[in-house]
C-alpha cells in the first residue's frame, strides 16, 4: 500500500513515499536502489539492534552497511546524540550522497532524521519504524528533532525522509507498554477523525491484540495522519489537530524527565484526559464520550501522580509549548469527535480544573 505526501506550498519539504509492506526485503532492496547512495549506513539504538536489526541483517541490500548505535530511552534523544551520529558520518566516510536508514522506535526516526537532515547540509534518509508509536505517528510527516533544555522537541526541523516503509513483523519485538504508548496516538486519530474509526479502536481488544487486525487499524491511522500533514505540512493549520492531547501531554512527559521518565502515548493518553475535559467545558464535546475515553485511558494508562504543587511546574512547561500563540497556551480541542478546533485558548483557572479532573475524576 502507498501512501505519498507531495509538494502543496512554498515550503522545501519534498516528496514522501509511505509504504505499508509485508515483504520487508523486496521493498527495501527497492528503496535503496531508488536513493542510489554511495554509502549506506543503519542507524539503531541499543534495542532495536538487540531486537530489530537481526531481521535485516541477512539481507543482500544492506551489505556492507554501517552501522551507528545510539543509547536508547527518551532521555537519551539529546544534542549529544546527535553529535554522535554526526561524529560517526563523518569518520565513517559518509558524503551529501549518502544514505541513513533510521531503524527504530520515534527516538531513532526523529534524532536520526535531523542528523542526515543536517548533515552535509542533508543525505538521503529511509524510515523503518518498529514501534507501533512510530509506526502510527513519529516516522510520518516529516517533523525530525529532539530534546533540548528540559523541554520535548525543542529543536528541530521540517524534512521528509525519502521513504518510510511500515512493516508489523517489528510488532512482535514489544512489549504491552509500548503496544499500549502506540496505541493513543491511534485513539487520537479517532478522536480527530470519525465515529466510525474511534469506535473501532475503543471495541479492539488491545489485553490481547490479533496482529493482523491491529495492521490494519495502522493503515487506517496512518491515513488519517497523511490525509492532515498533505493539506498542512507545515502545521500553519489543519495540521494542529495532530496536537490534541499534546499540549498538557509534553507537560506530563517533560515533568517525568526530571523524575521518572513515561512513554510518550502514556503521556499523550494522560493529556487526552485533560484536553477533553477543556472541549466539554470549552467547545461543548459530549460528556458522555469524554468519560467513556476517560474511563479507558485510566483503565488502561493509569495516572502519573501528580499533586497541585506540580500545577506551576506544568503551566510553565505549557507555556513554552512550541505550538502557542503570543502569551497564550495553544490547544487543539473537539466539538465533537471529527469536529476539530484548532487554535484555542483556556485560563488558567480552566487548565487547573482540567488538571483536578485528572487527578480525581
Amino acid at each position: 500500500m502507498y501512501l505519498c505526501t507531495r509538494k502543496n506550498d512554498t515550503t522545501l519539504m519534498e516528496k514522501q513515499k509511505v509504504i505499508i509492506s509485508e515483504r520487508l526485503e523486496q521493498v527495501l532492496h527497492q528503496e535503496i536502489a531508488a536513493c542510489q547512495a554511495d554509502r549506506l549506513f543503519v542507524l539503531t539504538d541499543d534495542t532495536t539492534h538487540c531486537l530489530c536489526l537481526p531481521v535485516v541483517k541477512g539481507f543482500k541490500s544492506i551489505e556492507g552497511a554501517q552501522e551507528i548505535t545510539i543509547s536508547s530511552g527518551d532521555t537519551n534523544k539529546t544534542l549529544e546524540s546527535v553529535c554522535h551520529v554526526w561524529s560517526e558520518l563523518q569518520r565513517l566516510g559518509a558524503t551529501r550522497h549518502s544514505l541513513l536508514i533510521n531503524l527504530g522506535g520515534g527516538m531513532v526516526t526523529d534524532l536520526g532524521a535531523f542528523a542526515a537532515s543536517t548533515f552535509k547540509r542533508g543525505i538521503s534518509i529511509i524510515n523503518i519504524p518498529t514501534t507501533l508509536l512510530s509506526m502510527v505517528d513519529a516516522s510520518v510527516g516529516g517533523k525530525t528533532g529532539f530534546n533540548f533544555g528540559g523541554l520535548k522537541n525543542e529543536i528541530g526541523v521540517f524534512r521528509n525522509a525519502d521513504c518510510v516503509i511500515l512493516d508489523t513483523t517489528f510488532l512482535n519485538t514489544l512489549d504491552e507498554e509500548n503496544i499500549l504508548s502506540g496505541y493513543a496516538e491511534m485513539l487520537k486519530h479517532g478522536l480527530i477523525s470519525s465515529e466510525e474509526h474511534w469506535a473501532e479502536l475503543m471495541n479492539f481488544s488491545i489485553e490481547r491484540p490479533d496482529l493482523k487486525e491491529l495492521g490494519m487499524l495502522v493503515a487506517k491511522s496512518v491515513q488519517v495522519k497523511e490525509r492532515i500533514v498533505t493539506e498542512d505540512p507545515t502545521e500553519k493549520g489543519i495540521r494542529k489537530a495532530l496536537n490534541l492531547g499534546h499540549t498538557v501531554g509534553h507537560a506530563f512527559e517533560s515533568l517525568a524527565l526530571q523524575r521518572n521518565p513515561v512513554l510518550h502515548g502514556y503521556a499523550v493518553a494522560w493529556g487526552l484526559v485533560c484536553e477533553l475535559y477543556l472541549s466539554v467545558i470549552k467547545t461543548g464535546f459530549p460528556v458522555d464520550k469524554m468519560r467513556q475515553m476517560t474511563h479507558f485511558i485510566f483503565d488502561h494508562y493509569g495516572r502519573m501522580p501528580i499533586t497541585c504543587d506540580d500545577y506551576p511546574t506544568l503551566l510553565e512547561l505549557m507555556a513554552h509549548d512550541k505550538k502557542n500563540i503570543g502569551n497564550d497556551i495553544n490547544f487543539t480541542l473537539l466539538g465533537g469527535i471529527g469536529d476539530i478546533r484548532i487554535n484555542q485558548t483556556a485560563t488558567k483557572k480552566e487548565i487547573e480544573e482540567s488538571l483536578d479532573f485528572y487527578r480525581e475524576g
